[in-house]
């Protein structure tokens, strides 16, 4: 990518947030600390009706640039996240959104990487890596090995010209863009999707129009899941966005992953009667095991975490009983998000 010493793209980042007092102040200071001009930089923060003190916490750093935006809904919504993403665009006078989440990290030049990639390539969207740190168990790091995984599956598909999946801990997007698609009408009935369902909607109308910067300095670093409830929460809440998706192809793919990890379990059971049956399983494992690798050590060097995957060993069981559960009940169920029932 060329280093550039002068940019000429105004940006704003948005961020909604919802009981984020513990970890606020950081990733205000993580922005605040950025090397982008700060005449070409406005950062919009929405409170999402927090119980905590997340909102005075984003007022004291007004005298900083920073603006907060409260939502003040009295009905309820199906997404109060695309709603607050929204009211900060109208508000926005930014050409390029920039969107993160009120717990992440992020090093000085992440701004600065991303308006780089835009200004020389010029997408209408760009998708960015993220990344789990500060893990505190073995679960955690699981949870990383797997992050990886899907991070590079999105990756890979925007490389070979189809956007499947993105994180919008770490997007960009212009905004006549995102005005021209619609927005987030259409895709509004779900709590979650204002990542990837936008990304398909906008790579409909923009084909080979999508970007994915593969740059170390444009990482956003959040954290794992601490315990198996949120963590299944937060699957089910991704699984939910699956019926959605506008390119039926990825579906279909999905679908053969899918079932191939489902021949993978009843496999194992059935071959704990049947020899021969288990002599299948061992080579469907093996297999798994030895592309997921290859693929995995790649992937795991560029965030430098190339360890975790030495961790796929266990990881493997475990995400096939996970997968093949999600794929069974992760889109009909409602599931917990920020201290709200949704679906």
């Amino acid at each position: 990518m060329v280093n550039k010493t002068s940019f000429n793209t105004r940006v704003t980042i948005l961020i909604a947030a919802r009981n984020e007092a513990e970890i606020i102040h950081l990733t205000i200071g993580d922005i605040l600390a950025q090397d982008y001009p700060r005449h070409l930089l406005e950062v919009i923060i929405v409170d999402d009706h927090s119980t905590d003190n997340t909102a005075a916490i984003i007022g004291s750093f007004a005298d900083q640039g920073i603006t907060l935006l409260k939502l003040n809904e009295n009905q309820p919504l199906n997404s109060y996240k695309k709603k607050a993403i929204t009211e900060a665009i109208q508000l926005s006078t930014g050409e390029l959104m920039v969107a993160t989440d009120a717990d992440c990290r992020m090093n000085s030049k992440w701004i600065s990487t991303i308006v780089t990639y835009y200004e020389t390539e010029n997408p209408v969207l760009i998708s960015a890596p993220v990344t789990f740190f500060q893990e505190k168990s073995i679960f955690e790091l699981m949870q990383t090995l797997e992050f990886s995984f899907l991070i590079g599956i999105g990756a890979a598909f925007i490389g070979n010209g189809r956007a499947s999946t993105c994180n919008g801990a770490n997007m960009a997007y212009r905004k006549d863009v995102f005005n021209e698609v619609g927005g987030f009408k259409g895709i509004d009935q779900l709590a979650s999707g204002d990542d990837e369902l936008l990304l398909q909607k906008v790579a409909v109308r923009y084909p080979g129009r999508i970007g994915f910067i593969k740059q170390t300095d444009a990482i956003v670093y959040t954290h794992a899941k601490p315990n198996l409830k949120e963590f299944m929460q937060q699957r089910k809440r991704w699984a939910s966005k699956f019926t959605l998706y506008k390119d039926k192809k990825i579906v279909l793919v999905a679908l053969i992953f899918w079932l191939f990890n489902i021949s993978l379990l009843l496999n194992f059971f059935l071959g704990l009667f049947f020899a021969d049956i288990f002599k299948l399983f061992l080579a469907q494992f093996l297999l798994k095991y030895f592309f997921e690798a290859i693929y995995l050590i790649p992937v795991t060097s560029f965030f430098k975490r190339s360890y975790l995957v030495s961790l796929l060993i266990i990881t493997i069981p475990v995400h096939v009983v996970y997968l093949a559960y999600m794929g069974l009940i992760g889109s009909n169920k409602k599931y917990q998000w920020k201290g709200r029932e949704v679906k």
